[in-house]
């Protein structure tokens, strides 16, 4: 009896290398790099004409506490730093991001009655 003698040829497979989401991010913020002073203009806008005052206005109506104060007028003040200090987009998007995300979860706080 003869053994089977089986031979393999490992086919070139291609690995499709993907980005995290994370990466794609941050590569879209490199080619929004062209348009720095627009996003530096709408992220000043935004934040200090709209987001502020609203979050601003709700501490003031709801709680009132004062540490409520420190973030919000913090989180405007980090968003403002990192635009007037011509930081790239790279930088600047994630932190107006992270920024708007604080002011929305300092409304939500105050409507929902966590800190009273």
């Amino acid at each position: 009896m003869q053994t089977v003698a089986q031979t393999y040829k490992p086919a070139v497979v291609r690995s499709i290398r993907r980005q995290s989401v994370i990466a794609q991010f941050l590569n879209w913020c490199d080619k929004q790099e062209a348009t720095r002073f627009g996003w530096t203009a709408a992220i000043i806008a935004l934040h200090g004409c709209l987001l502020t005052p609203i979050t601003v206005a709700t501490i003031a109506l709801t709680s009132n506490q004062m540490a409520l104060w420190g973030v919000a007028i913090g989180a405007m003040g980090v968003s403002l730093i990192t635009n007037l200090s011509a930081m790239p987009t790279k930088v600047t998007i994630p932190v107006f991001i992270l920024s708007a995300l604080v002011d929305v979860s300092i409304i939500i706080a105050c409507f929902s009655g966590i800190n009273s």
